[in-house]
């Protein structure tokens, strides 16, 4: 059989796999494997999560790990060819000796881009260590030879190394943009990206503020929407998840329709007052208020945002509690004590949960808020994917109206959205769902609606498995 009839492979090359917070990667991966679609896998560092994701045991792909470097931060590249360089030559060696030209190309491109990015005099070095992963990649595809195209996510280094490696093979390639990869400056200095978009067949993102943004930096780049979708492992436990209950009928007491503690990941359950007689605010028109927010604690996210509007909304004796589902991060430390300055009995921080307990997180809450800001370096939120997975579950969103997110969520139709960086705003909103049950039910069905008609990520797949077969989405 001839090679060309053999190449029916797409070759992902991914920084980290498996990874809990690139669900929408996986998801991607076994959606595309269901498609009929074959995937070999490069990961460019050793896996060093200690659990994974329910649907990464479903992906057929092995995953081929490249060898472990050491950090170029603080030593000289010297020393960090003496410690690493040994663990790349052969593959090295044996891709410049088939293909001595391409690997002369690959290793200007390389330097010319380290000279570029230089700081000061000094050239960087982290094109170097990119230069020898790609052909290490390249070293693998060339001996695997039924790859017919290569594919990355996020637009920065592991992007790089897919150029590079795309160069040594002659493999056309192309990456997904996601969030700070294709705003902050320093991750693709010097027209990196540009000249990275000009060479790729294609260029996918996940929200159309992206697809704008690529489109200014490359405007004759090919610049695909693919939204990410609900993943597959939430996705899948949807059908069986108890309903959200019916709105309490008018004249009809808040007992009835308490739901169930069905997991207490916060230590402190969901929970109404013994008897299943609702607590009530102060104010009798203002239902007790349970409001969850997922991310990881970064500045991007905008949790000092929503901890201010909880406390204003606490101090003026609405009865509110806030659960804060997810990794610790740079903020994390100021984030808890502001917590504990303003409002210390009404945030609960969990950590990181399971796909099972956010969806029981979610099920027991009123509202999903997160206030979403861009960061001083132009890092930003895309479209968070735990707000997808809280409007499919049936909870209204407060949101801000930053980048992606206006894409999801319209104010007023299948949601709320403020301006960024505004805790008063952010608390009125709460305040309206707070005195508003049917304001909140009918946002919450509109979620519902939109996560079912736009976001569906067997759909959404399908879009990526008609670009990789050379086809439109």
């Amino acid at each position: 059989m001839a090679e060309t009839e053999t190449r029916d492979s797409v070759g992902y090359v991914l920084k980290g796999y498996p990874r809990i917070s690139e669900l929408f990667i996986a998801s991607e991966i076994w959606r595309l494997e269901q498609l009929g679609l074959r995937l070999r896998l490069f990961v460019l560092k050793p896996a060093d999560e200690p659990g994974h994701h329910p649907v990464v045991d479903r992906i057929e792909a092995t995953p081929s790990y490249l060898p472990e470097t050491t950090s170029l931060s603080g030593v000289g590249v010297r020393q960090w060819l003496r410690e690493n360089f040994g663990s790349f030559r052969p593959a090295l060696g044996r891709v410049a000796r088939r293909h001595p030209l391409r690997t002369l190309r690959a290793a200007a491109a390389a330097a010319g881009q380290a000279v570029r990015a230089r700081d000061g005099l000094r050239p960087r070095s982290i094109y170097l260590k990119e230069f020898l992963q790609a052909a290490d990649v390249a070293d693998r595809l060339l001996r695997a030879r039924d790859v017919r195209h290569l594919h990355a996510h996020f637009a920065h280094g592991t992007t790089t190394v897919t150029w590079l490696a795309s160069m040594l093979t002659k493999l056309p390639f192309s990456f997904t943009g996601h969030a700070k990869d294709i705003y902050r400056e320093s991750l693709n200095p010097a027209g990196l990206l540009r000249r990275k978009m000009r060479a790729a067949s294609f260029v996918v993102t996940c929200t159309g503020a992206n697809q704008e943004h690529l489109r200014r930096v490359e405007p004759a780049a090919d610049v695909h929407l693919v939204y990410h979708g609900l993943n597959a492992d939430f996705a899948a436990l949807l059908p069986t998840a108890p309903g959200r209950p019916d709105p309490v009928p008018a004249g009809a007491t808040a007992a009835v329709q308490v739901d169930p503690v069905q997991v207490d990941p916060a230590g402190r359950a969901w929970e109404r007052a013994a008897a299943g007689t609702a607590t009530l605010a102060a104010d009798p028109d203002i239902t007790p208020l349970r409001v969850v927010a997922v991310g990881r604690m970064v500045p991007k996210k905008g949790f000092g945002v929503l901890v201010e509007a909880v406390a204003d909304l606490t101090a003026r004796g609405v009865e509110l509690e806030l659960v804060i589902a997810g990794e610790d991060g740079p903020d994390a430390a100021t984030i808890r004590r502001l917590v504990a300055e303003r409002c210390p009995d009404a945030v609960q921080f969990t950590g990181p949960l399971s796909q099972c307990e956010l969806l029981a997180l979610y099920r027991g809450a009123d509202v999903f808020a997160l206030a979403c800001r861009v960061d001083a370096d132009g890092d930003r939120d895309g479209i968070p994917n735990v707000m997808v997975e809280a409007m499919a579950a049936g909870l209204p969103v407060v949101s801000t109206a930053v980048s992606g997110i206006p894409e999801l969520v319209r104010d007023g139709e299948n949601g709320l959205l403020v301006q960024p960086e505004d805790p008063g705003a952010l608390a009125s909103a709460l305040l309206r769902l707070a005195t508003d049950v049917s304001l909140r039910d009918r946002l919450a069905a509109a979620g519902r609606e939109t996560v079912a008609e736009r976001f569906d990520g067997d759909v959404l797949a399908r879009r990526m498995a008609g670009l990789f077969r050379g086809g439109q989405p």
